[in-house]
């Protein structure tokens, strides 16, 4: 059974980074998870030339497309809204422990204009801190109205679900 899981995962992943520069992966309501997941995930992003819309929440280790992928391949609409904690990991006993390697190492994605923000209202800690609106468009540029609307209007083309807590990403074929 794992080895199928495993097939299946390879599979999605080759579907991924077969969709070419032509694809837009979606992001409206992404709750984060796993460094490592989401670093996977937009190097793969990266390396296919994908777009990625921000159009709602991208929370905790979502936020590391903004740092993972060049400027111009990532833009935020006037929805998004992204969302800052220091990283944590779980104990045996199954309580959180923040990890100052793994925050360390999150800022060091993170564009400089995005670390200075970070670091004037505190630094990452356990409580989230949120950026959107007129300052997320100064960090992060803003989609045009051509880049979110072809977003919305094609069929899915990849739809990649870790788990149930996570939002769906979609890559969609742009024109």
């Amino acid at each position: 059974m794992r080895h199928a899981a495993l097939l299946l995962a390879a599979a999605t992943a080759a579907m991924v980074t077969a969709s070419s520069a032509r694809a837009t992966i979606l992001i409206t309501a992404d709750r984060g998870g796993l460094i490592s997941d989401y670093a996977e995930r937009f190097l793969s992003a990266r390396a296919a030339g994908e777009q990625v819309v921000i159009d709602g929440a991208c929370l905790s280790a979502c936020t590391l497309v903004v740092g993972m992928l060049p400027r111009d391949k990532v833009c935020a609409t006037p929805k998004a809204v992204l969302g800052f904690h220091s990283a944590w990991r779980p104990t045996g006993s199954g309580r959180k422990v923040s990890s100052l390697v793994a925050t360390e190492a999150m800022m060091e994605v993170y564009p400089a204009e995005l670390r200075q923000w970070i670091t004037r209202r505190g630094g990452l800690t356990p409580k989230m801190i949120f950026l959107q609106g007129r300052e997320l468009a100064q960090i992060v540029p803003p989609c045009t109205t051509s880049v979110s609307a072809s977003a919305r209007a094609h069929e899915p083309h990849v739809v990649v679900r870790p788990d149930t807590t996570h939002a769906t990403l979609v890559a969609r074929q742009a024109r």
